[in-house]
């Protein structure tokens, strides 16, 4: 049997006034991410764990911030693209596992939604996507509340 494993790791700054998505799914906040795209870290980790897998670089390689067509751009796109470049090279996503720490909001309402959303994006079953959050317990930049963090594990197999 052929499997890969993939990591991905992604950061992005905290503002005010900016609108905070995770997991494609809108999180009431005061503060949201600075990015190029919509700053969905962790789909954004998820991307570079599903390429990092297969030896194709990053998210960045895939989708440059110096492209103005990915300015604002929903990061759910990008990760359906990323899972058909996965299937084109002939595998299928066996599961996803993704952390994301930052010290508030809690994000225990929004975990079943975004599990839902990222099941649905990748389309495969909810039991095999897992999100989970913490804190920092006020330490780094996530427990000032400077910046949001995401890792990201998935496993691949040949179809």
């Amino acid at each position: 049997m052929d499997i890969r494993v993939g990591c991905g790791y992604d950061v992005h700054a905290l503002a005010e006034g900016l609108q905070l998505v995770l997991c494609g799914v809108k999180v009431p906040h005061t503060k949201g991410c600075v990015a190029h795209s919509d700053g969905d870290v962790a789909i954004h980790a998820i991307c570079d764990a599903l390429l990092g897998a297969l030896a194709l670089g990053d998210i960045g390689k895939l989708f440059p911030d110096s492209d103005a067509k990915y300015k604002g751009i929903d990061s759910t796109i990008l990760l359906k693209e990323v899972v058909d470049v996965v299937v084109s090279k002939g595998y299928s996503v066996s599961n996803i596992d993704c952390t994301i720490a930052m010290q508030r909001p809690k994000l225990r309402p929004y975990i079943d939604t975004m599990r839902e959303r990222i099941a649905e994006v990748v389309g495969i079953d909810v039991d095999r996507v897992s999100v989970k959050a913490t804190t920092t317990e006020h330490l780094g930049f996530e427990g000032r509340e400077e910046g949001v963090s995401a890792n990201a594990v998935v496993l691949l197999i040949k179809a």
